[in-house]
């Protein structure tokens, strides 16, 4: 599990961006809370910055041919077998998305992908 940085979104080969999507998929869903060390920090904030990357990772899906289910541009919605939220108070988005992901982070990100064999 990991949210790449978001200045990689557009870089992504195929693979890691429908993954990513996957991923934030699941963290909107059941595992909204559930531990996991590469994404714990996403849950200090709103799920609505969850919403806005995860917006980034489907509109680089539609540039590129792929068809995300349109149900997921709701931000209140999460998954087929999880209860829709009734609010979710929207947030200005930053830039990061999350603190979390700075420079420190876009360079470890790039690592992760050359020890996966791609150059970014």
């Amino acid at each position: 599990m990991r949210l790449w940085h978001e200045a990689l979104i557009k870089k992504l080969p195929r693979q890691q961006l429908l993954g990513q999507h996957r991923e934030c998929c699941a963290l909107r869903g059941k595992g909204w809370e559930k531990p996991h060390s590469t994404v714990n920090y996403v849950f200090n904030y709103s799920l609505y910055k969850l919403f806005q990357y995860h917006l980034q990772v489907m509109t680089e899906m539609r540039k590129r041919g792929y068809h995300p289910d349109e149900k997921w541009l709701n931000p209140l919605y999460r998954g087929q077998t999880s209860k829709v939220y009734l609010e979710l108070e929207e947030v200005i988005q930053t830039f990061p998305i999350y603190p979390e992901h700075n420079n420190d982070y876009l360079e470890d990100c790039k690592e992760n992908l050359r020890e996966k064999g791609i150059i970014i």
